[in-house]
Order: structure tokens, then C-alpha cells, then sequence
């Protein structure tokens, strides 16, 4: 599959969080508390809650619903109750777009 442009870079501020939905799949594009952008499955694998509606901080971004955190560069949790990880995607960056592939890593 071929990357989607999802937004501009400075549409995205630090430490926050987008829903997309590309070919069906909803994604969480995430810019880090360093400015490094990640895109990730927007759905908690502990419940069916949209991660982007949660909280960013430094390199995670945790759940509101249940607080269940996620890497953002892996999709491991690193708390409980989720212990699935959710898929990550590949991001890049072109011309202060931010582009996202769908096919999971």
C-alpha cells in the first residue's frame, strides 16, 4: 500500500494526538513531547476506546478510560489491564506533510 497524507506538520502540536481513518483502519497519528510524530492503532486493546482521545505524554500515550499505556514507537503496553499491544504504522515526513502508511509494521 502506498502512504496517505493525513495533515500538515504544524497541524499537530507536541504531545498531542489525531484520529484518522485511512482504508478503514483508524490511526492515531501522535506527536511525542519531543516533536517525533507516530502513528499507531487508535483502538485501546483493552476496550474499544480511541486512544487519541487520550493523553501524550513524553514517549506513551495513555488511555483515558482505564489508564493503560502504550509505547508509541512499539505498541506494547507498559501497564495493565491492556496486555495486547496495538499495531504501529510507518510515518514519514515530506515537504511538512506528515504521511502515514496502513499496513501495519
Amino acid at each position: 500500500m502506498t502512504a496517505t497524507r493525513v495533515c500538515s506538520d504544524t497541524e499537530l502540536a507536541p504531545a498531542t494526538a489525531m484520529r484518522v481513518v485511512i482504508e478503514g483502519t483508524p490511526i492515531a497519528v501522535v506527536k511525542d513531547s519531543s516533536g517525533a510524530v507516530h502513528a499507531l492503532g487508535d483502538t485501546c486493546t483493552h476496550g474499544e476506546i480511541s486512544l487519541s482521545e487520550g493523553f501524550v505524554e513524553d514517549d506513551a500515550i495513555e488511555c483515558w478510560a482505564h489508564g493503560s499505556k502504550f509505547d508509541l514507537a512499539s505498541g506494547a503496553p507498559r501497564n495493565f489491564p491492556a496486555y495486547e499491544p496495538v499495531p504501529v504504522f510507518a510515518v514519514t515526513i515530506t515537504d511538512g506533510d506528515i504521511f502515514v502508511d496502513p499496513t501495519p509494521q
